[in-house]
């Protein structure tokens, strides 16, 4: 291992003294894959023969490049949205003239919309392409029509050298073509698209994806119009990315193994399922749970931050819940951010009230409390229709949340009868919420709670939602079931490693390497019971 800059100058002279017969491009995120590019262009790979493992650099080229990735859509007769690339600012402010305001900007070869913004006029354009274009790696930039209320939706795919290809996962933003996908709430598998939408997008995957020249994982991202089944590819990362590991940790699929493996030549119908045993890697995983994305943002340790959300990523790090609703794995994320949130409700902001022109402001133009603001306009008697004409949430999800405060309600103006307690719990209310709720400790709730036999199930995430027998230590606790899916042996001694949580500004991925390191500690030690709780993707 070499600790140096990844960049075509250290690469080659690594390159040179190793004479390695082949390169990934695809597993260190942008950076690795600008720096291929390069190397490509410049003829070092060449120059030393060197193979590029999995996609070819003409395909992260159709992916990376806005110009190329816009013809190749068209090429396969996937739909893109109504743009053009400019490499300077002087090209850039004729192009409203066709589109029209608001328009996007959209930065080539960068990465979480790093230089993007939305432009209402020319200044705002000027500024917004002019940093762009400093930021792109080809200096270049897309300016596209802007479509906020759209549904914003992903497909996790994989393909190898022969041709075969398979979805992994696909997934929902909650908050629109808004805000990037790394600023929004995501649930996998998606909610609210019906069949038809589902395998639209996922014909349009598989299309899109083996024509650009992908090998190996990628991600694809659509926007949907809600009312119309309207829908435009938007881009491909041709690498591993959240995404991917969001979409991995989500269904239990392997996607860094497996993609690695199909780089080496493999495919997928040759690599066997780690889980189950008894089925391939091109089997589709198929989920019986909610799984649901949540950023962590660190503004507080900003005093000037503007705290909107918009096409540049802003969040710091994530967590990820597991729960047999979407209340329920939405409650758990929040308390798995460590910012001491107990809930979207029943927690700090409890008691805070909001006027009506405030809640529609941050309805309108959302932040990192957005889905506060719901609750508190759910709360208002604002109707579900208007929520989601002024923040583009898709209604379901409205609903839900309406589920979780019409609960709190009831906790408070009801007594706690068992029935209560349990659709709280199957909602995603802790002991401390109810207690908040029905001025009781948190102590008396779980007594209460235990009484009733009400106490959570171990549930196995085994790709394919126990249609096949697996045999799998991915587990998570929930309320909404009724047996374990494992036997719990209490004669057993093992060792619990808390994790650090999600990342944020002075925590990061040295404490992922601790926790893993201790178990390999662990292991080579003779310890076989060992568990890891930890709820960073």
């Amino acid at each position: 291992m070499y600790l140096l800059p990844v960049n075509p100058e250290y690469v080659e002279s690594i390159i040179e003294s190793e004479r390695p017969d082949g390169i990934m491009l695809a597993y260190g995120g942008q950076t690795a894959l600008n720096c291929g590019v390069k190397l490509d262009e410049t003829d070092v790979l060449k120059k030393y023969g060197i193979n590029v493992l999995g996609t070819q650099v003409p395909g992260i080229k159709k992916a990376e490049d806005r110009q190329f990735f816009k013809d190749s859509m068209n090429e396969c007769n996937v739909p893109v949205l109504k743009s053009k690339t400019v490499t300077s600012f002087e090209e850039a402010k004729k192009v409203p003239e066709e589109l029209r305001y608001p328009v996007i900007i959209r930065v080539a070869y960068t990465l979480g919309g790093k230089g993007g913004g939305i432009a209402h006029n020319e200044i705002e354009l000027h500024e917004i392409v002019e940093r762009g274009i400093n930021a792109s790696l080809v200096g270049q930039v897309l300016i596209e029509e802007y479509v906020g209320s759209w549904k914003q939706i992903e497909y996790e795919v994989m393909l190898d050298y022969a041709g075969n290809n398979i979805i992994v996962c696909n997934m929902e933003n909650v908050l629109s073509m808004k805000v990037h996908t790394g600023d929004n709430i995501v649930v996998a598998p998606s909610q609210t698209l019906d069949n038809h939408e589902y395998h639209m997008l996922r014909s349009a995957s598989l299309q899109a994806t083996k024509h650009v020249g992908i090998v190996g994982e990628c991600n694809i991202q659509f926007a949907l119009e809600p009312n119309s089944q309207q829908y435009v590819a938007i881009e491909i990362n041709p690498r591993l990315s959240r995404s991917s590991a969001l979409a991995s940790k989500a269904t239990g699929y392997p996607l860094a193994y497996m993609s690695a493996k199909i780089g080496l030549g493999y495919s997928l119908p040759e690599l066997v399922n780690h889980i189950t045993k008894s089925t391939t890697a091109c089997f589709e995983p198929s989920l019986d749970y909610i799984v649901c994305k949540h950023p962590r943002w660190d503004f507080a340790k900003f005093e000037l931050v503007n705290r909107k959300l918009g096409p540049t990523m802003k969040s710091v790090g994530e967590v990820m819940a597991v729960g047999r609703t979407f209340e329920e794995s939405l409650q758990k994320s929040i308390r798995m951010l460590d910012i001491g949130n107990d809930g979207l409700v029943l927690n700090r902001f409890n008691g805070k009230t909001y006027d009506e022109e405030e809640i529609e402001e941050h309805l309108s133009h959302p932040d990192d409390l957005i889905l506060y603001y719901v609750a508190a306009a759910l709360k208002k008697g604002i109707s579900v229709e208007k929520i989601y004409d002024l923040s583009a949430i898709d209604p379901w999800f409205i609903e839900k949340i309406k589920n979780i405060v019409e609960t709190e309600a009831k906790l408070k103006e009801k007594s706690l009868e068992k029935s209560l307690l349990k659709d709280a719990k199957r909602f995603g209310f802790s002991d401390k919420q109810i207690a908040r709720a029905t001025d009781k400790e948190p102590l008396e709730i779980r007594k209460i709670r235990k009484d009733f036999g009400i106490v959570p199930v171990v549930k196995q995430i085994d790709t394919l939602a126990a249609e096949w027998p697996a045999k799998t230590n991915y587990l998570y606790l929930t309320y909404g079931g009724d047996k374990n899916d494992l036997e719990v042996s209490s004669n057993e001694t093992g060792i619990i490693i808390l994790g650090a949580g999600p990342y944020r500004i002075g925590s990061s991925v040295e404490f992922d390497w601790g926790t893993v390191n201790m178990v390999w500690g662990l292991q080579e030690n003779g310890e076989i019971n060992i568990v890891v709780i930890n709820c960073n993707p």
